[in-house]
């Protein structure tokens, strides 16, 4: 009598999960360039020929790595500013979820940086995408601005996330929420001022 316990069969979303897991660990580890398809295969337990039927390449593999990283910073910084009070709060809350999400998943968010090569184009469309989603935050609490303001705003809220967040993986020693501070010291100090301004003119005279 045959006692072993059958294998589970995972769907397609599920193994391409577990692939893309294993990919970031290996691809932290040993850096896109030494990682090897074998590696990943074996650390999930398939065969190689696997990776490349849901993948196509090592370098698709990279980019499927970032794409999900993209998505899940996105549903990160919703889920945080939906519950916001004020405007203060939703950029408050905005900025703490990306150094939070850059604490919980640093790996994935590092592979951007050491594989700017073959990675830069898929970096830039995380840059676009959190750009036109503070865009709109800000549009909120300035419906006065145009556009292009909004647009040059968020710009500098995304660079200088950025680099704070480089910054803040060499020193080791800032939380998220003292990353947090140091941004809104500057934003909120001219987009308060701002929002204030422009209570003051809609009020009656």
């Amino acid at each position: 009598m045959d006692t072993r316990t059958p294998r589970r069969r995972f769907s397609r979303a599920e193994r391409e999960q577990q692939i893309l897991d294993a990919a970031v660990a290996v691809f932290t580890d040993r850096g896109f360039q030494n990682a090897s398809m074998d590696a990943v295969a074996e650390r999930v337990g398939v065969t190689k020929p696997v990776l490349y039927t849901h993948f196509g390449s090592k370098d698709g593999l990279l980019l499927a790595c970032i794409a999900r990283a993209r998505a899940e910073l996105l549903e990160t910084t919703m889920t945080a500013v939906a519950a916001a009070a004020d405007p203060e709060d939703v950029l408050r809350r905005g900025m703490k979820a990306f150094f939070d999400y850059l604490d919980a998943q640093g790996p994935s968010w590092m592979l951007l940086y050491s594989e700017a090569t073959i990675a830069g184009e898929a970096l830039e469309s995380i840059r676009a995408q959190q750009t036109d989603f503070i865009a709109a935050l800000l549009a909120a609490q300035a419906p006065d601005a145009e556009p292009q303001r909004l647009t040059a705003w968020a710009q500098v809220i995304v660079g200088a996330s950025e680099r704070l967040a480089i910054w803040r993986g060499g020193a080791g020693t800032v939380s998220s929420a003292e990353a947090t501070e140091y941004l809104m010291d500057l934003v909120w100090t001219g987009l308060g001022g701002r929002q204030g301004k422009g209570q003051q003119a809609q009020s009656p005279g």
